[in-house]
Formats: C-alpha cells, sequence, structure tokens
C-alpha cells in the first residue's frame, strides 16, 4: 500500500524500508539558503479581513552548535546510524570536509545530509534512479557526497532547471534563475530504467527542416530533452499551487518520474514536503512513499490527494486513492507519546484535525496555538475568529479555561476551544459554561468548547463549528478583464 510516514527519513530510511526496494528516489531536500519558510493560508473566496495567517513550515538554517550535527557525524564514521555497510570513500570525504569546512553551517548541514543519502542508496534497487534537488547553495558539495554514495561511474546528468520569472535580482551580482537536479544510478550497467519516448519534447524548427545529413526529421515523435530545462516556478495564479514555500511544479516532477519509472513501480520521497512527487506518482500510477518530519506536510498532502480523489469521482473513476498514514497519531497512546517527544508537531497535530484549522505561526504564541477563521454574516466585511489553545500535559485544571478566556477577550476572539491530554474537570466544565454562547446564523454555538485528544479521533468529532470556515492551504483569486484578456491575481 501506498503510505505516507511522519517522521525524521534517517529513521524511516533505515527501520522501515528494505534493501533494494525503490525503483525512484526523488527528493527536494532543504537547500542550505539560511532562510525560514512560512506557509500562507488564505480563504478560497470572498476578500475578508483578517482570514489570513501564517505558520513557519521549517528553518532552512543549521548550525553546529545544537549537538546533534556532532553526533550525525560521528555516528557516520562509526556506522552506527545507518544500515547500510561503511563507505570508507564517505567516511574520507567527511573527514576531509571537517578540515575544510570547520564546524560551521555548512558541514552542519552536509553532516545532516551524508547519512540520509547512504540510506537511499541501500534502498534503492539496482535498476533504480535518484534524482537529487538542489540549487547552487551546496549543489558542488552534494556532487562530491553523490560520488562516494553511488560512484562516480554512475552520475548522469546534472540538470539545470531554468525558472526564469520575476526575483533573484540584484545590482550586486547577476539573477539568480535556476536550480540543480543530479541524476545518478544505483549501478552503471544501463539496466536502469530510461522511458526516452515517453519524454519526448515537441521541435522547435520549422517543419520540413533537413538535419545536418540531409535526412527529414520525425516531428511527430519529438525530439530527446536535453539537460537544461526552461519551465516557470509555480505561479501566484496556478492552479497548482497549495501555499507550500518550497513547491516545485507538477511538469518536473512528471518528467522525472515518467522517464525513470514505470507504471507499478515504486517512487520514494524522502523529503515530500506539499506531495507533489507523490501526487504526479498517483496520477501516473505507480506506488508511493513519502516521507516528512513536520506534521504540517502530511496535513497538506492529504488534503491535497483528497481533492485528487474527488476529481476523481467526479470523473467517474471509482477505484480512488488508497494509502495509510504511519507515524501520526492514531490513539491516545501514540498522541502522548507525540507530545512527549515534540510538543510544537503534536500541537500541530491537534490544530489540523479541527476542520479549517489554522497552527499559529510560532511554537509559543501567547495562548494562541491555532485560529480558525469564519465567514460571519453579521460582520459581512470582516472574518469571524474562533481560537484553540492545546495542552499537552498530564494534569489540567479551571486556571486554563479562564487563561483560554482572557486570551479571547485580547484576541477579539468570538469562541475558543481548549483541547487537552487529559478529561477535563467538573470545575472546568462550569468554567466553560459561565461563558454562554454566541449567535451564528440562528443557532448558538458554545463560546468555550472543551475536547479532548480522544475526542479529535472520533467521527464525528463532538465540536460545534460555524457553517462557513475558511480552509487552509488555498488561494483566492481576483478576476479582472483587462484589454480582452483575463488578469488573475492575488488578492491583496
Amino acid at each position: 500500500m501506498n503510505i505516507l510516514y511522519f517522521g525524521d527519513c534517517l529513521e524511516i530510511l533505515r527501520d522501515k524500508i528494505s534493501d533494494n526496494f525503490v525503483d525512484l528516489i526523488y527528493l527536494d531536500p532543504p537547500f542550505k539558503s539560511g532562510k525560514n519558510y512560512n506557509i500562507i493560508f488564505r480563504p478560497e473566496k470572498n476578500n475578508i479581513k483578517g482570514a489570513t495567517a501564517q505558520i513557519r513550515t521549517f528553518a532552512d538554517t543549521w548550525g553546529w552548535g545544537s549537538g546533534e550535527a556532532e553526533k550525525e557525524y560521528r555516528g557516520l564514521i562509526n556506522n552506527t546510524i545507518t544500515k547500510e555497510k561503511p563507505n570508507q570513500k564517505l567516511i574520507d570525504l567527511m573527514k576531509s570536509m571537517r578540515t575544510y569546512l570547520d564546524e560551521c553551517s555548512m558541514m552542519a548541514y552536509l553532516c545532516m545530509m551524508a547519512p540520509r543519502l547512504l540510506e537511499m542508496r541501500r534502498v534503492l534497487k539496482n535498476t533504480g534512479s535518484i534524482y537529487l534537488h538542489c540549487d547552487p547553495t551546496a549543489s558542488h558539495y552534494l556532487k562530491l557526497f553523490m560520488d562516494a554514495i553511488f560512484n562516480v561511474k554512475n552520475f548522469q546528468n546534472e540538470f539545470i532547471w531554468y525558472k526564469g520569472g520575476g526575483g533573484g535580482a540584484s545590482k550586486k551580482r547577476w539573477a539568480r534563475k535556476h536550480d540543480v537536479i543530479l541524476f545518478y544510478t544505483k549501478t552503471a550497467n544501463g539496466n536502469h530504467t530510461f522511458n526516452i519516448d515517453d519524454v519526448r519534447m515537441p521541435y522547435k524548427w520549422t517543419n520540413g527542416q533537413l538535419r545536418a545529413d540531409g535526412s527529414h526529421r520525425n516531428y511527430e515523435k519529438g525530439k530527446i530533452p536535453d539537460d537544461v530545462w526552461e519551465h516557470h516556478d509555480i505561479l501566484p495564479w496556478s492552479s497548482e499551487d497549495v501555499g507550500y514555500p518550497t513547491q516545485k511544479p507538477e511538469v518536473l516532477l512528471e518528467r522525472i518520474i515518467k522517464a525513470s519509472s514505470n507504471e507499478g513501480d515504486l517512487v520514494l520521497d524522502p523529503f515530500c514536503g506539499c506531495g507533489t512527487a507523490i501526487a504526479i506518482a498517483e496520477r501516473l500510477k505507480r506506488r508511493w512513499i513519502g516521507i516528512d518530519v513536520t506534521y504540517l506536510a502530511i496535513d497538506v498532502i492529504e488534503k491535497r490527494l483528497e481533492k485528487d480523489r474527488i476529481k476523481l469521482e467526479k470523473d467517474g473513476i471509482k477505484e480512488g486513492i488508497s494509502f495509510k498514514i504511519e507515524g501520526a497519531p492514531a490513539d491516545l497512546y501514540s498522541a502522548e507519546k507525540l507530545a512527549q517527544k515534540n510538543p510544537f508537531q503534536f500541537q500541530i497535530w491537534c490544530i489540523t484535525r479541527l476542520k479549517g484549522g489554522t497552527p499559529s505561526q510560532t511554537k509559543s504564541d501567547k495562548g494562541v496555538d491555532g485560529i480558525i477563521n469564519f465567514f460571519d454574516p453579521a460582520k459581512k466585511s470582516e472574518a469571524g475568529k474562533g481560537i484553540v489553545s492545546v495542552k499537552g500535559t498530564q494534569t489540567v485544571n479551571p486556571s486554563m479555561v479562564r487563561e483560554l478566556k482572557g486570551t479571547m477577550k485580547s484576541q477579539g476572539a468570538d469562541f475558543g476551544i481548549l483541547v487537552t491530554l487529559k478529561k477535563p474537570t467538573k470545575g472546568m466544565k462550569t468554567e466553560a459554561i459561565k461563558e454562554g454562547y454566541f449567535e451564528y446564523a440562528q443557532r448558538r454555538i458554545p463560546k468555550i468548547q472543551l475536547l479532548t485528544v480522544e475526542d479529535l479521533l472520533k467521527k464525528p468529532m463532538p465540536v460545534e463549528l460555524p457553517g462557513f470556515i475558511f480552509e487552509p492551504y488555498k488561494k483566492p483569486l481576483i478576476k479582472k478583464y483587462r484589454m480582452g484578456r483575463l488578469d488573475r491575481r492575488r488578492n491583496p
């Protein structure tokens, strides 16, 4: 079955995926860009004030001081963190890199990448291929690591993806307009899958033009693509856009997956982000495994596949999209473990369980862990707002409800939801009831609702929400006709 794993890809690769198991690997890891990336949440329609929010998806910043880089460096040298047999070339390269780079942020980044690339080689079939998507910030270092792990003889191509468009310009240097994709195979015997006829492109030549030897071109068949791919990045008005900051165009993944896999083959994306590789693999009838360390990415992919499933049903295709999620809480016990191991990811998981739940941007946001934006007919041009507070502790008390009341007042919220691991006390219920109700479209909705983690796992969930809720991960469009053509832009 297709599987979406929530967790560190090093652990998932090592503990969950067998040797020589995967036909194609595409990875779009952090680029060592030094930036923080946010995902933008917007309502799909109605330009409602206050209905836009964002959350930090991941920080592509690295440092040696946390201790994690030293741990992974030593683990790789001692061969204690991967199942793959020791690779002396890689060990020598790591030692040389540390001497050359010292304990800097780039070295910390490479310590993260090296063991994961080593595990990817182990799980890749002998007929398999791997495509590593990066940018010029670290591509020269990563190519050395790929040479050491996959062997110089198995290098096939270095693609340049020219993105064009706005952005990247500076008065101090040339505009930065391209990414790098490194293509390696597991072996050098030429037995890897490469379906060249599935990715041919139309000729740009004038019909009837002859080759240099005087022969005619086969214009119907098309030409073989070269290693410079020109295609714009995700445009603001694109129907593909799910709001994820590092999302890649579907056409790139479609070309890679068509060329280097067949129907029924298994595609792995160990840094799957918003799931473009997964969505394309599904459409092209490949099996797939996706892995991401942030629950927000898992939630984005789950919603994206659900939209694809609905579209298939409308087109009369009833086979559906079948997959399971592993690593995300499925019961109270696993939720408690997540709360202990990673409180922030636990908080995001709780928020995204609620319809329209938008996690707060930072780990500590003055008592507001999440927001639910909704259209309130009484407010007309302003969004209604509910706030969510998550408590992952083993103890609960009425002061948590009183704290939520104060936060609601300061935030101007219409209602609040308190999510706890443990069942609320009688005193907490009394405090919640005291707050009363708010009116919404001739309905009375409690101003404070108390939910447990067990409630979040129930279907239907015992919660009352307003009717028109803005779903996250969607982008609005303004449509204006200018000079006879459709001009589509984001809402301001």
